[in-house]
């Protein structure tokens, strides 16, 4: 695919062309939370310890702040471009909601994230909203990160280490970086996450179904945070993570009835399989910016 893609680089900047890329639609679809809307539209992004701006201009994509190694060695893979949605859009059942929902979303890509901090962030995520879960995050990261940049609009820092949040003080979670009821989890999960059967490369070799087991180990994951890490950071495309949103978008479009989130869950992977995330990923950004569902 990398070939496929009309890549030039300036500097510290790439451009390249793609239908299927809207940093808008890719970063406000729920799946990550260290981002910044700019004045000129561009959004400015913080992961693997490193700062990016990426823009959408007349169809073409411009990522500030990287080169050419760099983005073919980590940005490439993290924006999913290896991956043709076209064809996944393609796969997916012919109906006119979900052919709108991708229509609406067309842009979306499931980033490849940081397996712990996408962890914290989903701790965080449970029974809140996005801005709080986004100021929360940007506490911690600049109480117990390390200063990785600065530019005219702020400082940056990366998300601290785990062995960093296992030895945090719960109340200074919870005053200073406002992250309520969550604060205990987060030290414990943080502390969990240092033992050897929690290593990165043993719960990569799990199946989805034993993954998912082992994440609810997690003081703070259940169902629907297990499923959100696991599409986020894992690449696990078949799993379908149901909040409030989804439930009401899956109930009103397709089951027209009221019923259980672990039904919605077993509808979807019904109909979608192995593409389930994708489809809920357009379902949830179309769902939620029009409403459905909302009485």
């Amino acid at each position: 695919m990398m070939n496929k893609l009309k890549l030039s680089y300036e500097g510290n900047k790439v451009i390249f062309s793609h239908d299927e890329f809207h940093p808008k639609h890719i970063l406000e679809c729920g799946q990550a939370f260290r981002w910044y809307k700019e004045e000129d539209e561009s959004y400015t992004l913080i992961a693997f310890n490193r700062v990016i701006n990426v823009k959408n201009i007349d169809g073409n994509v411009i990522i500030n702040g990287t080169n050419e190694v760099e983005f073919k060695e980590l940005w490439y893979s993290y924006f999913d471009l290896e991956t043709d949605y076209r064809k996944i859009k393609s796969e997916l059942p012919i109906n006119e909601d979900l052919i709108a929902a991708s229509e609406y979303g067309y842009g979306i890509r499931i980033l490849n994230q940081d397996i712990y901090e996408t962890i914290i962030s989903f701790i965080i995520s449970a029974n809140n909203m996005i801005p709080r879960i986004k100021g929360s995050i940007e506490k911690i990261s600049n109480l117990y990160g390390e200063k990785i940049g600065e530019d005219e609009n702020r400082q940056y820092y990366s998300f601290p280490k785990k062995e960093i949040l296992a030895n945090a003080n719960p109340l200074d979670l919870r005053e200073k970086c406002r992250v309520g009821f969550r604060d205990v989890r987060i030290v414990e999960a943080s502390r969990m996450l240092l033992q050897p059967d929690f290593a990165e490369n043993k719960l990569r070799e799990l199946s989805t179904t034993e993954l998912r087991k082992k994440l609810i180990e997690l003081p703070g994951v259940g169902p629907k945070v297990s499923d959100c890490i696991m599409l986020f950071a894992f690449g696990r495309s078949e799993v379908f993570p149901v909040d409030v949103w989804i439930k009401r978008v899956m109930e009103t479009l397709f089951i027209n009835k009221e019923v259980k989130p672990k039904e919605v869950v077993e509808y979807a992977n019904a109909l979608f399989g192995k593409n389930a995330g994708y489809a809920q990923q357009y379902l949830f950004y179309y769902g939620r910016d029009n409403a459905i569902g909302k009485a």
